[in-house]
Parts: structure tokens; sequence; C-alpha cells
């Protein structure tokens, strides 16, 4: 899976969790285990303000860009976040400053 960040100037936090295609964001499930090889979800049509872009499997791995909330002052690592790469199943440390850190989207 590779999952980049797309920075935003919004109120919230973004948490994710994986299980295999499966991504748990803010406390919703997005199933993308029956999204075939070369295959695209067109962002129109997946429900989650979260997800930026279209989904699409490529080399077997799921590519989905999320919106990264930050405040006024975004810190280096939020403003500009590294993609994150095969993460195992379980959380996934998302950056995020304090500021936005104490807020619910």
């Amino acid at each position: 899976m590779l999952i980049t960040l797309d920075p935003l100037r919004i109120d919230g936090r973004l948490t994710v969790q994986k299980h295999g295609d499966i991504l748990t964001i803010n406390g919703e499930f997005y199933d993308f285990s029956d999204l075939p090889e070369g295959a695209t979800y067109p962002a129109s049509e997946i429900n989650c303000p979260w997800i930026t872009g279209d989904v699409e499997r490529i080399g077997g791995s799921i590519h989905v860009t999320l919106i990264l909330p930050h405040g006024a002052n975004p810190s280096a690592a939020v403003a500009h976040p590294a993609p994150i790469i095969n993460p195992p199943d379980g959380a996934i440390a998302v950056p995020h400053d304090e500021e936005t850190a104490n807020v619910e989207a």
C-alpha cells in the first residue's frame, strides 16, 4: 500500500488503521480488496471526505491519497509529509501538530 498525504488547512485530525487492503479512516471502513490489478476507483465514487483523488491498484499495491489536516502554522513534517509505503497492519502513524490534534472533524 502507498498512502500519499495531501496537506490542507482545515480543522480536524486524521486517524488511519490498515488491515490488508481495508482502511479505517476516522472510524469509517473502506474495503479496497476487490479492486483488481490496474483498476481505479474514481474519487467521485468513494464516499469519503478524506480521500482525495482516485484509488488505484498498481503492482499489486493499493495507492491512495488522503487529506492531512493542519492548522495555521504546520510543522515541516505536516506541511511536507513523506509518503507512507507498505505500512504494517494496525494503526498508521500520521504526522500531526498539537493545534489540530485535539479537534475532531
